[in-house]
């Protein structure tokens, strides 16, 4: 397929506009340049195949660094099986670890050296063998060069003979393998600047073409040492959801990623697919009194009050949040970590009004004559920030203000930049977008940092801390597990709504997807936060009818 695919098929629907994957452009009554239905009836040719596929993902897909786990492959926002590369484990589908290259992981009693053994029957595209100096040298050079994941756990990888890697470690790290399960393994003999570029891997597909801002495509490894993919061609392309729907409707794409407001639409020889997530949205709520430090405010008066806090987390009807912002096509949140193997459930609640009038009646928020309440002459409520890009976040917004106003609590909601929304967030709720598939989520989100105050939002709690710490230092996984749980609550404190509730979770975001009718996608895991790459992580195992 040629590098201007992505813009063919947009002029072969849109009568005098050229969208240029997102871009609008008033072509006027241009004419059809040569040769271009003869390239897009080889695209739809191509379409057809019975052993490739077309997919339409979102324009933030497309990693700007290239395909180099040292600069966000894989990881990140958007984390993801790496495709090019092997990683030496793998989640499976109820998020334990599982192996790639590994055949066998010990850990040290101490929690401060992992030993991996690694399979001797695997190549590179390039036909030299994977040792497992290639594994010291990936971990070695992403922990010196990483700009998304931490790797300040790691003090240095070693390679003690051919199969054999040592990880030693400056801190005990009991998850170790979920970051083993993203990290792509690359090749010491052919890596340099321009190796995302030009990626040499040893996983399910090879690079076989990269036009930045449209596409991506990529070729089934003939000398995989896995079971051979049964899709040989897979086509990325980069689109706006716009972009993306428009070429649904033509039939353009045989996947293409959409949104809950396109939900109720229908696309002839296509059908709707939802996967769930733990792609969740919620807002924070600091838990400390004001104060202003270098002019920054950090905490809020009313929200400082664990009575206001319970009383916000009960008085939200989820539910109704799904059905008027999701079109349905979601799940309620209570946690960072909803389905996973470290969620405890005493964070559920039940929506329950009238506890949560009493609880802020008790606070000493008394109802008005127009039913806002006030509590020596100040009103109830705060500013209620979302990123100004995101209509979905702006419609959670809306919808919290709406609910809450129900309860007297007064909500104004705003649209801001990244480049404010941080710091702002230490003294306003913001709505967030998180969700992984490590613990690291919740830690990141609650633990506090030297200056003993969480990351994100005021809000500290030595228990909690203590908990988590445990929860790392841990040999055993499944132990660890059990402490993450007893972070969140332990039965007498943790983060729930009997606890401290310094964060709201609102909602689970289904991931959308129209597909061609007679396209098989595998069994999909939770996706966690981003519409991307999630979704082709077992590519490999896709088919046709």
């Amino acid at each position: 397929m040629r590098k201007n695919f992505c813009f063919l098929w947009i002029m072969a629907v849109l009568a005098g506009f050229f969208w240029g994957c997102g871009n609008n452009k008033d072509l006027g009554s241009a004419p059809r340049q040569e040769g271009e239905e003869t390239e897009l009836s080889q695209a739809m040719e191509e379409t057809a195949g019975k052993d490739s596929v077309i997919v339409a993902m979102g324009v933030n897909s497309e990693p700007e660094a290239g395909f180099d786990p040292a600069y966000g492959w894989g990881a990140g926002e958007h984390v993801h099986e790496p495709l090019i590369q092997s990683t030496l484990t793998v989640t499976t589908a109820d998020l334990k670890i599982g192996y790639d290259l590994a055949t066998d992981m010990q850990v040290s009693e101490d929690g401060l050296t992992w030993t991996v053994t690694i399979r001797d029957d695997v190549k590179f595209t390039d036909q030299q063998p994977l040792t497992a100096e290639d594994v010291a040298f990936t971990y070695n050079t992403v922990k010196e060069t990483s700009s998304v994941n931490d790797f300040t756990m790691l003090q240095q990888a070693e390679a003690v003979d051919e199969r054999t890697v040592v990880f030693h470690l400056v801190r005990p790290y009991s998850i170790w393998p979920y970051t083993m399960a993203i990290v792509g393994i690359v090749p010491a003999h052919a890596y340099g600047p321009d190796y995302g570029q030009h990626p040499i891997g040893s996983g399910r597909y090879m690079l076989k073409q990269w036009d930045k801002g449209q596409q991506v495509i990529l070729e089934a490894n003939p000398d995989y040492y896995g079971e051979a993919p049964g899709m040989k061609q897979v086509t990325i392309l980069f689109m706006e959801e716009d972009a993306a729907f428009t070429a649904a409707m033509a039939g353009q794409v045989d996947l293409a990623y959409t949104a809950a407001s396109y939900a109720d639409q229908t696309v002839e020889g296509y059908e709707l697919l939802s996967f769930e997530t733990v792609d969740n949205r919620g807002f924070n709520l600091p838990a400390t009194d004001p104060e202003t430090k270098d002019g920054v405010t950090i905490g809020n008066a009313f929200t400082s009050d664990v009575r206001v806090r319970r009383a916000i987390n009960i008085g939200l009807d989820r539910e109704e949040m799904i059905a008027n912002v999701l079109n349905g096509h979601g799940t309620p949140a209570y946690s960072v970590c909803d389905k996973m193997p470290w969620y405890n459930p005493a964070a559920k609640v039940e929506y329950d009004p009238e506890g949560a009038r009493q609880l802020l009646d008790e606070a000493g928020w008394v109802e008005g004559p127009e039913g806002m309440r006030e509590k020596d002459g100040v009103k109830a409520g705060f500013t209620l920030l979302y990123a100004a890009s995101d209509s979905v976040r702006q419609a959670l917004a809306a919808e919290t203000a709406n609910q809450l106003k129900e309860l007297g609590i007064d909500v104004a909601i705003e649209g801001v930049g990244w480049d404010t929304a941080y710091t702002r967030a230490l003294g306003e709720p913001l709505m967030w977008g998180w969700g992984a598939h490590t613990p690291m989520e919740l830690y990141n989100i609650y633990h506090t940092l030297e200056d003993g105050s969480a990351g994100y939002s005021p809000y500290a709690n030595e228990k909690v801390d203590a908990y988590m710490d445990q929860a790392l230092a841990a040999v055993d996984l499944q132990e660890s597990y059990e402490l993450w749980q007893k972070a969140q609550w332990d039965g007498t404190g943790g983060i729930t709504q009997e606890g401290d509730i310094p964060w709201i979770w609102l909602v689970n975001i289904d991931h959308l997807y129209w597909s061609r009718s007679g396209l098989q996608v595998a069994e999909q895991k939770l996706h966690p936060h981003g519409h991307g790459w999630s979704i082709v992580n077992n590519v490999d195992q896709w088919s046709w009818k």
